[in-house]
């Protein structure tokens, strides 16, 4: 048997190839949209991709299940628990708890587990050539190293009320009845690791036992001691700020992701038509520099998405497809650079790119407006935005700051005030440029604060040691 881990940095999530090697046939679990390390693993080891299927209806990335299922003909495996409420909305055969999808020796039993959302599945996976007995374990969202899935995205992000207390008590009777009854030995192959928003204290261990949960994970003694409502209450208790994207996945996946088909490579533009576009309001520039070079002199309506493994994070922050109809146009290096960035961005739906430009030159000009934290307190502001998460604000703060997240600034602008200066800032200034980027190009008058919280922090230290002196 043969067990891939494929992981994405810049989501933290990871998903799985799991093939037979006696009769080269394989499934894909929580697979991606950019297919291709699918594909190309499976021929690397002369397999045959023949079923894909997940874990639950996702909220921080787009499933790739339907566009690798069109890519290779593989059948489709999906959860028909939870409820009329959760069933997906495309075709596919449902998975039921007990059900078990086979690949030659290989069998990958279907296990029920709500609580992250009501129609979660885990996979035991037992290798036949080897055992009769499960020896792995797929847990999706419903056990992570060294935490658990949280099960307030419902609330958080698609609309629901209260539902994360229902969550809370299935978690609890999943870990009860289902994950705590398993062998000690089981292997447990999560699909985040950290960084992910879907838990508060995820480990960067990419795999655990069942046994090491149990003995070690932070909801261990509330399990051992039957205390139900310690758990609730533990397990609710500073959870990171949702995405506001997290809704339109979840919408996304329930109907089922667009398939894209094979993708063409990403075209270098004249600069001359771009800055005819970008006049004309038909396209979106993304500036992708760190932010020290995109307060020196951008492009005028530009947003800010840094290159780098977060793409698809600050990408789906601030681009809505579902409302930003316009093309966007890539600032890339080369090619290459220009074409890991679109797979980025089409992991969350983002598919809408035409071209890029390797250089900022000939397109309109903007600087950015920065303060530097000496002057903040004489300056007049209509609001100090803090777009850090609701657990860094608390924390420590700017006093008087109001806390937005970057992941949720433009779909709450009427927290907003309509009229007046926005001082913004985050923990170092990258995720405060994304998010004042956005703002700016919503039509906000927005000023950054230089260095953000830990320069103003750094400089409220030297005025009260020069105090002391």
């Amino acid at each position: 048997m043969l067990i891939e881990r494929i992981y994405d940095e810049d989501l933290a999530q990871a998903s799985y190839l799991i093939g037979c090697q006696a009769n080269g046939t394989a499934v894909v679990v929580d697979g991606r949209r950019d297919i291709a390390v699918y594909q190309d693993l499976a021929e690397k080891n002369g397999m045959k991709i023949v079923a894909v299927t997940e874990t639950h209806i996702h909220a921080d990335y787009l499933s790739g299940t339907r566009e690798l299922a069109a890519a290779t003909g593989a059948k489709i495996f999906v959860s028909g628990e939870g409820g009329p409420d959760w069933q997906y909305e495309f075709d596919g055969e449902r998975l039921y708890d007990g059900d078990k999808i086979t690949v030659g020796n290989i069998s990958i039993q279907a296990v029920h587990t709500p609580g992250h959302t009501p129609e979660h599945l885990s996979f035991l996976v037992t290798d036949g050539a080897f055992s009769d007995q499960p020896g792995y374990l797929l847990s999706g969202d419903f056990v992570f190293s060294g935490d658990l899935g949280r099960p307030d995205l419902l609330d958080e992000a698609a609309g629901g009320f209260d539902t994360r207390f229902v969550g809370a008590k299935q978690l609890f009777a999943s870990l009860r009845d289902k994950f705590l009854t398993l062998p000690d030995y089981v292997q447990v192959h999560p699909a985040h690791g950290a960084g992910s928003a879907c838990g508060k204290a995820l480990g960067a261990i990419p795999s655990s036992t069942v046994g090491y949960e149990r003995l070690y994970a932070w909801w261990g003694p509330y399990l051992a001691a039957n205390d139900e409502q310690g758990f609730i209450d533990e397990l609710l208790d500073g959870q990171p700020d949702a995405h506001a994207y997290f809704g339109r996945m979840k919408r996304e996946n329930r109907e089922g992701p667009a398939v894209m088909g094979e993708r063409t490579s990403l075209a270098e533009l004249d600069p001359a038509g771009v800055a005819k576009n970008l006049a004309e309001d038909n396209v979106t520039f993304i500036d992708t520099r760190p932010n020290a070079e995109v307060h020196e002199g951008t492009v005028a309506g530009s947003l800010n998405v840094p290159a780098g493994k977060s793409v698809a994070s600050y990408g789906a922050w601030i681009v809505n497809p579902e409302t930003d109809k316009n093309p966007l146009v890539l600032l890339a290096a080369d090619q290459e650079q220009a074409q890991e960035m679109w797979d980025h961005l089409v992991r969350v739906g983002i598919d809408n790119v035409a071209g890029y430009v390797t250089s900022i030159e000939g397109l309109p000009p903007f600087t950015p407006k920065l303060i530097q934290p000496a002057d903040l307190a004489c300056f007049d502001a209509a609001m100090v935005l803090d777009v850090r998460n609701r657990t860094e604000h608390t924390a420590g703060h700017i006093p008087g700051s109001h806390q937005l997240s970057g992941g949720r600034v433009i779909w709450h602008l009427d927290e907003l005030p309509t009229e007046g200066t926005i001082v913004t800032y985050c923990q170092s200034g990258v995720r405060n440029s994304v998010a004042a980027s956005a703002l700016r190009r919503a039509g906000y008058d927005v000023v950054e604060l230089d260095g953000s919280y830990a320069a103003w922090t750094a400089w409220q230290q030297a005025r009260e040691a020069v105090s002391s002196n």
